[in-house]
């Protein structure tokens, strides 16, 4: 795992976000193509809502929906649907179907396989859209004795829903890509169908993450334009060394340009979510960078020194837009933060507030000699002031101040820029640190102000920066030092006992990503902070979203969810985590809040969970543990509230009304005590233009046939005995 990455970066199995969730419109199902009669592994809200069927009712079942055909279906169409299951084909039907309640729809039917990276069929995607507005009236309980024009009327009527849904419509001011992208995926073709496959997140081919090479070289070119930026502003506007010189305003021209092909790159950065997901949508990030820094960025690298070639500009106008240039400083946060990946993070700290006392001293330095300079010649009686700083130093270093009377009529000489700006350097120094030699002084009234000034910033700045450096290091970066402490006792102990490098990076990316989720807070300690109540309150506030999206909470008193909420737990869990294995026992009631999971059964994937679904065991109606029969594996980063076996059951025996609610609406998704009967297909083999499918059963599934039918005969011959034992005693 690279240190120079931020975010959630690490290879993960997104089909479920890159399909499901993305196919708000769309009402489909996904079925096991491994697995005879291609049971049903997830359905999404618009089939459900389409059919009636609750999801767990259609977990499972076939992915041909036949369940939901009846007396008026086509058997040649249904035949056609099966052949087209069987052959991996992707095809298009028009078929009459039920819903639950047994109301006859007509639905237009899309299938297409889903292929892993082996280029292996995996899943089936069926989508259904209801197209009975389309159709012949169909002759109903509702509308017999209508006459004909009436049923043609209610036809025409409920189609208004039906054209909104088939035709896409584009709306003012929005992107295309906002359409259903499942019903554009399945028009071009199987093809470009997303792979069923474990991959690192992708980015668009413009767009630079932002913990790549590339990028990190950039932002330390940019860390050094900017202190140049810090350094030469001032100074130039201070020692008017701009005037006439070209080489410094192709220099900072060039400058310009590198802050200009930094914004453009902003444009075109990654950059990390409030969630600690890499944001790689391109408008996102141009929404995001406009928001935030963009107006700075703007104002800071406008050419501004191009006015200088310009004679008859005033020069003070000159000189403030020079110093507007200054705004570049407000980049130093950002770029900074870089400096803990490659050096100590105290030391960093330490060498950024060096600076920064350094940078003041060149800034007060610059008005120093700004003083001096408009303060040596009286221009009112065309005078030099003899008690000036600068002509005192012109004195000392033999360059004094001399009038031309002959030709120009105007004091020259003085001391040279070079040793003017090394003395102011060194008098704010020494005015900085509270040394104060004495030998520069300040002695005409601006120059005293100003070093009152100079002093009091000073004391302020060293006590800041130098007399609390512990201080600051425990107070502001306590978090981060923890932070980097715990993963280097992590890398030592991966050393130490040589994991593997595989599970290495899975426990370094979860440790990274746990963090950028939960910030380094400790919620349980916190939580142990606040009274009982308050602690409550705050349990029932971080499970909403659980007590909100299931019905099975919906009756429960307040007295009745707080208690709940103090018992469940949040998990976090990084791709490829396995939450339950095999023969593990079932303690606990899971509930997805985010992210998507993968139920794995003898190798073969017999459910996709996602948001809003429920796994586990059904605690209050049996009363043994159970027993998991199937892996339950992460497919991207997820979070999950769990609640254990034994504190679900204390609950519910205190509030026993409750109890029988929750037991009626509470619907597992994906049961683990029971084991789902896989029976393994082999796709079909070409020859001579023929598909042909085969399938055979697996040997367990044979033995469980015979065993069942042994159990059964056992028991009819004991009945048969015990009735016998009976007659025999009522005749005696």
């Amino acid at each position: 795992m690279a240190r120079g990455r931020r975010g959630l970066v690490a290879p993960q199995n997104t089909f479920l976000e890159n399909i499901v969730r993305r196919s708000n419109d769309t009402n489909f199902v996904l079925g096991n193509a491994q697995i005879v009669e291609w049971p049903i592994v997830y359905s999404n809200d618009g089939f459900c809502k389409l059919s009636g069927y609750h999801r767990a009712e259609v977990m499972q079942k076939s992915s041909t929906c036949s369940f939901m055909y009846g007396e008026l279906t086509d058997k040649e169409m249904s035949e056609k649907v099966r052949q087209t299951f069987e052959n991996y084909e992707m095809n298009s039907f028009e078929i009459l179907m039920y819903k639950k309640n047994r109301m006859p729809v007509w639905f237009f039917m899309k299938i297409a396989p889903i292929r892993n990276e082996q280029d292996k069929v995996v899943l089936f995607l069926c989508t259904f859209s209801d197209i009975t507005a389309f159709k012949q009236p169909i002759e109903d309980e509702s509308s017999k004795g209508w006459g004909k024009f009436a049923r043609l009327t209610r036809a025409l009527t409920s189609s208004r829903g039906v054209l909104q849904q088939l035709a896409p419509a584009v709306h003012k001011g929005e992107n295309v890509h906002k359409h259903s992208r499942l019903a554009e995926v399945l028009q071009l073709g199987s093809d470009i169908l997303p792979q069923y496959k474990q991959e690192t997140p992708k980015t668009p081919p413009h767009i630079i993450l932002h913990y790549c090479l590339f990028k990190t070289t950039w932002d330390w070119v940019i860390l050094i334009l900017t202190f140049y930026t810090a350094i030469m502003v001032p100074y130039n506007v201070s020692f008017k060394t701009k005037q006439n010189n070209v080489t410094w305003l192709v220099v900072d021209s060039i400058v310009d340009v590198i802050f200009l092909v930094d914004i453009v790159l902003n444009f075109h950065t990654t950059f990390v979510g409030p969630a600690g997901e890499v944001i790689s949508d391109p408008k996102l990030i141009r929404m995001n960078y406009v928001k935030t820094w963009f107006v700075i960025d703007l104002l800071s690298c406008l050419p501004y020194d191009v006015i200088n070639a310009f004679e008859n500009v005033d020069e003070g106008i000159s000189s403030l837009f020079s110093s507007l240039k200054v705004v570049r400083l407000l980049r130093l946060g950002r770029v900074a933060r870089k400096l803990d990946h490659y050096i100590e993070y105290g030391a960093a700290v330490l060498v950024l507030l060096v600076c920064v006392f350094g940078l003041a001293a060149h800034w007060l330095a610059c008005i120093w000699y700004s003083i001096g300079y408009y303060e040596v010649i009286d221009e009112n009686t065309n005078t030099v002031r003899m008690d000036s700083w600068l002509y005192l130093l012109g004195e000392t270093v033999g360059m004094p101040y001399r009038f031309n009377a002959s030709s120009s009529g105007i004091w020259e000489g003085g001391p040279s820029k070079d040793s003017a700006y090394i003395t102011s350097l060194y008098f704010t120094m020494t005015s900085l640190t509270s040394i104060g030699f004495g030998n520069i002084a300040p002695n005409t009234d601006g120059e005293k102000i100003f070093a009152v000034a100079m002093m009091m910033i000073g004391s302020l700045l060293y006590a800041t920066i130098f007399g609390n450096v512990t201080t600051i290091f425990q107070q502001m970066y306590a978090n981060t030092n923890r932070y980097h402490e715990m993963l280097n006792s992590v890398r030592d102990f991966l050393k130490l006992y040589q994991v593997p490098k595989g599970l290495s990076e899975r426990v370094m990316d979860y440790i990274v990503s746990t963090w950028s989720m939960s910030r380094g807070i400790d919620t349980d300690k916190v939580l142990q902070i606040c009274p009982k109540d308050m602690r409550a309150d705050i349990c029932v506030h971080l499970n909403r979203k659980v007590f909100k999206e299931h019905p099975a909470f919906r009756l429960a008193s307040d007295g009745c969810l707080r208690a709940l909420a103090m018992e469940f737990q949040t998990i976090h869990s990084a791709p490829g985590d396995l939450i339950y294995h095999a023969g593990e026992s079932v303690d606990s009631l899971c509930f997805v809040v985010s992210g998507s999971l993968e139920v794995i059964q003898d190798d073969e994937v017999v459910a996709i969970l996602g948001k809003g679904d429920v796994f586990g065991d059904v605690f209050w109606k049996e009363m043994t543990l159970a027993q998991s029969c199937a892996n339950v594996r992460a497919l991207t980063y997820c979070d999950l509230h769990i609640i254990k076996r034994d504190a679900l059951q204390k609950v519910l025996e205190f509030y026993a009304n409750f109890a029988n609610h929750f037991a009626r609406n509470l619907v597992l998704t994906y049961n683990l005590r029971k084991r789902v009967k896989v029976e393994l297909a082999i796709p079909p083999q070409k020859e001579e233009g023929r598909t042909p499918f085969v399938r055979y059963s697996l040997h367990y599934m044979m033995l469980q046939s015979l065993n069942d039918k042994a159990h059964e005969l056992t028991h009819g011959i004991n009945i048969y005995f015990h009735q016998t034992t009976t007659a025999s005693k009522f005749t005696l």
